[in-house]
């Protein structure tokens, strides 16, 4: 008899195996699965290949590059980039079929929060992302700082990368809105899939919120209009205080599926949200016995500090923070609704906490069942803005 149950538990198992291997569908690619086939179809969209078809690379005859590609002609970087136009609206990649986004790199010029990135999952009217294109890279503040996290990556000279899988069942549309007074001009490449998408994938979420100032004694809303069932996976936030002082102490809180008055996840403060501690400070002796202390800039897989932008005594007197908080081995699910809070509060010389008004902008980033419920209206032109 236990012979025979072995045999079966093999069976079982060798067949549970085999179903494995026949569902891999090359979506959730890691470096423990990316030895295995896939009949998935690899694609990319760029400006030498603007719907991603196959050998339609590096065909373009007129393009940015036309001039200095002159002496060369066809097949010599004719077209690396696109020129949007001041108040208008362009399309990065519209994708039929289905599958999933993989990788998005790109470099924009201009105003980095002028420039507005819209994701659109199947045949949806309103974005299921939105969100200046800085702040959906990390870069909120509208300057150049290194992020080397596991979904969002900025290189050397401002390239923008993000690692976020964002599956979709029949279309992705992709669009880039310049709300700038100036042109801009944008590279940039799209690589996805082509694949089943299996039928518990969420789709992916990102918006936007700011208040600058933020009301006395007023929690901050990261986000507050998700319905429908998935999990909330990473924050990012641009925070500029208006006060001298720390700035940290405020606790972030998720009200999940009902939840009113209290909820079911409550930080305890925030630089420990974001996995540091004690002010982000490094503490120094100099050879004197001086002691002095510094935020310290950080970036890790899942957390960061990447950027603090420092007063210069002048004009740019404000002190200005760039933190990130990805939830990938954490996420937090919900199966109704979620609702997310920090609160703005720092620290009293006279050992108390004290509320503040600071400029407070963030990304909340997620996946969750479609239909999602209406975003916000994205804040106007003159709300956006970095002064």
């Amino acid at each position: 008899m236990r012979k025979q149950f072995l045999v079966l538990l093999i069976l079982v198992w060798g067949a549970s195996a085999i179903k494995a291997q026949q569902k891999f569908n090359g979506l959730d690619v890691n470096l423990g699965n990316l030895y295995r086939t896939s009949d998935a179809k690899t694609r990319s969209i760029s400006p030498e290949n603007f719907n991603g078809e196959k050998g339609k690379g590096g065909m373009a005859t007129t393009g940015t590059g036309l001039g200095p590609s002159r002496d060369l002609g066809q097949k010599w970087k004719v077209s690396p980039s696109v020129v949007i136009k001041k108040k208008t609206t362009y399309t990065v990649a519209e994708i039929d079929g289905s599958g999933a986004v993989q990788h998005i790199w790109m470099t924009p010029t201009g105003n980095w929060r002028y420039s507005i990135i819209r994701f659109y999952w199947d045949d949806e009217t309103t974005p299921s992302i939105e969100v200046p294109v800085g702040d959906f890279f990390c870069m909120g503040w509208g300057k150049f700082a290194p992020v080397t996290s596991l979904a969002v990556v900025v290189n050397p000279g401002s390239g923008l990368n993000c690692y976020w899988p964002m599956p979709f069942r029949k279309k992705c549309r992709i669009t880039m809105e310049n709300i700038d007074n100036e042109d801009m001009v944008l590279y940039y490449q799209v690589d996805y899939t082509l694949t089943e998408v299996p039928k518990d994938a969420g789709y992916f979420h990102a918006q936007f919120r700011r208040v600058n100032p933020l009301p006395f004694k007023k929690d901050y809303v990261l986000v507050d209009s998700i319905r429908g069932k998935g999990q909330y996976v990473g924050t990012y936030m641009a925070y500029g205080s208006n006060k001298n002082g720390w700035w940290g102490e405020g606790e972030i809180k998720f009200f999940m599926d009902g939840d009113t008055e209290f909820p079911t996840i409550n930080g305890t403060g925030t630089e420990d949200y974001f996995c540091g501690a004690y002010d982000f400070d490094t503490h120094k002796v100099d050879k004197n016995g001086v002691e002095s202390s510094n935020y310290t800039e950080f970036s890790g897989p899942y957390t960061g500090l990447p950027q603090v932008i420092k007063g210069d005594g002048h004009y740019n007197i404000a002190q200005r923070f760039g933190l990130y908080r990805w939830h990938i081995t954490d996420p937090i699910r919900f199966d109704k609704d979620l609702k997310v809070t920090i609160q703005d509060l720092g620290w009293h010389q006279d050992g108390r906490y004290m509320p503040l008004q600071d400029d407070v902008a963030s990304v909340a980033f997620w996946y969750q069942t479609e239909p999602h419920a209406p975003f916000p209206k994205l804040p106007a032109k003159d709300q956006l803005e970095v002064n």
